[in-house]
């Protein structure tokens, strides 16, 4: 995507610019949203800060990932310093940078872009585009890149806070279960007179609601910023959600008690694709999908030689670790024993820890020397690429979203980690709920010794593998696909129409 590629001609109203939320983990599904938007002929234009940009297309230039399907990625003027190199920004440039100075460069691209723009879809923590939408005359719509389940507990916040289980600056008053308004009886759910916001299997507290993240003064601005969000967000015409009916695998009718979305109304468009083209067919049709996969452009350049590594090992041997690009360094202790942990395993792993200081911090000395041969340690890894190959045999992953649909997508079993934000209540779906992974208790070099034996040669760990084959095939194939499929077709209908008919999730 280094060159602008040609936009489809097309009518004015059939136009969309999308504005992410200036992280991987954000730009990434707006893109694969954007491909989807193409294929159905919009004209989608992806507008990112400059920064991202720069990355992006640096990254790009090196790699190749020109997509072919008419999207245009545009930048926007943010004023913060940044040479493309090391770490970008962080949170608190991110979100002075999104108030005061990018509407301006926003509000400027709408009103000279050289066709008419018929509709605005907004990441829902960039909330800043959509006043700027208003002022122009553009419709705007929300999209929500992570668990509807995490949406639910954010508009949730109101009740907890009426209720004294958090303060009004989001601190945590009672540890108490975000389900414990439902009680199991005799094997039935029933409701009780107290809080339900997550069904009950899933045994989350307000320990691990999403915003606490840092120390107080951290956790304290970012629920400010969650306020503001939410409180915009109530002008959207709706929110795209990239999730699956229900978030639970079928037969599970606990999600049949939260509380529905009044409004804006919530639209299941997910799992994105990564070419942006949805199958709906059946079990063989999934089994059979040999499509070229199109790489999503990313703000570092992926490490192509682990590619070469894995082709060297034996099928379903390696453990893949990643946490991605936005977690904050899980500590000095926490690295070194993971480092020994692995090591004490004897078997074939990949680890991508980006060659930065706070990331790195804790590996023991010549560490990479130690395991060369049967270790890997990597900067940064084409991740699909790893997850779909034959030699994964599980992913220790901190529960990203992203990361989280990727496995489920590819059939990968998990070792979870969660560290902070939305992960909590990724990783309780993924052990509760689907029963697909294991939660490390901590990373100490016995229990990941322990952990990994049981998912890769324990009777538990096929349980596991037996039941995310099931998963994928729900997700990725059948009702869930085409219900994807049908609201996005419908949403696109709207576009062209110039009004808004839309599906449910």
């Amino acid at each position: 995507m280094g060159a602008e590629p040609e936009l489809v001609p097309l009518r004015p109203e059939a136009a969309v610019i999308l504005v992410p939320f200036p992280a991987q983990g954000h730009v990434s599904p707006m893109l694969r949203l954007a491909r989807a938007l193409a294929a159905r002929g919009v004209a989608a234009t992806v507008a990112v800060p400059d920064f991202v940009h720069r990355r992006i297309v640096s990254a790009c230039d090196q790699a190749g990932c020109g997509d072919g399907v008419g999207v245009e990625l545009a930048s926007i003027d943010s004023g913060v310093p940044d040479d493309g190199e090391g770490e970008p920004p962080g949170f608190a440039s991110f979100v002075h940078t999104m108030e005061h100075r990018m509407p301006a460069s926003l509000e400027e691209m709408l009103m000279t872009t050289r066709r008419d723009v018929g509709c605005l879809i907004a990441d829902v923590l960039a909330s800043w585009a959509v006043p700027v939408a208003a002022r122009c005359g553009v419709p705007a719509v929300g999209f929500w890149p992570a668990m509807l389940a995490t949406y639910r507990v954010v508009a949730a916040i109101p009740e907890l806070i009426d209720k004294g289980l958090i303060s009004d600056s989001g601190i945590p008053i009672s540890t108490k279960r975000l389900n414990n308004g439902e009680q199991k009886v005799n094997g039935d759910y029933q409701i009780g007179d107290g809080l339900h916001v997550l069904p009950g299997v899933l045994e989350l507290s307000t320990a691990e609601l999403p915003w606490l993240v840092g120390d107080a003064a951290c956790l304290k601005s970012r629920f400010a910023y969650w306020l503001w969000i939410m409180e915009r967000a109530k002008g959207l015409r709706a929110i795209l959600v990239n999730t699956f009916p229900a978030e639970a695998v079928a037969g599970d009718d606990s999600a049949k008690h939260l509380h529905a979305s009044q409004a804006p109304q919530i639209l299941q468009v997910g799992p994105l694709p990564t070419n942006g083209s949805f199958s709906c067919g059946t079990k063989d049709d999934l089994l059979r999908d040999d499509s070229p996969p199109v790489k999503n452009p990313s703000m570092w350049q992926a490490d192509e030689t682990c590619m070469e590594w894995l082709d060297q090992q034996r099928a379903g041997s390696v453990i893949y670790v990643s946490f991605g690009s936005w977690v904050p360094s899980i500590g000095r202790d926490a690295i070194n024993e993971l480092a020994l942990g692995l090591e004490a395993t004897g078997r074939p792993f990949m680890w991508a820890l980006k060659d930065e200081p706070s990331w790195r911090e804790g590996l023991p000395s010549q560490y990479a020397e130690a395991v060369a041969g049967r270790g890997k340690i990597v900067d940064w890894a084409p991740q699909e690429d790893v997850l779909r190959h034959r030699a994964l045999g599980c992913y220790l992953t901190h529960c990203g979203w992203n990361s989280t649909l990727e496995a489920i997508q590819h059939g990968v079993r998990l070792l979870c980690y969660p560290v902070s934000g939305d992960q909590f209540i990724n990783c309780a779906y993924i052990v509760k709920m689907w029963q697909t992974g294991i939660r490390l208790s901590s990373t100490k070099r016995s229990v990941v010794e322990d952990c990994v034996e049981k998912i890769m040669e324990g009777e538990e760990g096929r349980r596991m593998q037996d039941k995310v084959v099931v998963l994928r095939q729900r997700v990725m194939m059948g009702e869930a696909r085409c219900a994807a499929k049908r609201n996005l077709d419908s949403f696109v209908d709207g576009i062209m129409r110039g009004d808004f008919v839309l599906g449910q999730l």
